[in-house]
């Protein structure tokens, strides 16, 4: 699958995240809105990173699940 392809699919799986991929290979997601204090005491950061798409999706439910924002796509 092609870079574009992974960076559009994972967009629309997680839409309040922006992602991209850096120059160095490595794949990213920030989040659009400010955490507040449950979450950041819950673990949950504003950016992310990850070696693959697959990577930075499990994270990103990771993410999801310590935010309490209900069950992550599969």
């Amino acid at each position: 699958m092609s870079f574009d392809r992974h960076l559009a699919e994972i967009a629309r799986e997680f839409p309040h995240w922006t992602i991209w991929r850096s120059d160095a290979d490595r794949w990213w997601a920030t989040r659009h809105h400010p955490l507040n204090a449950e979450q950041r005491d819950a673990g949950c950061a504003m950016t992310i990173d990850a070696d693959d798409p697959e990577g930075l999706r499990e994270q990103l439910r990771d993410q999801g699940r310590r935010a309490g924002e209900g069950p992550s796509p599969p």
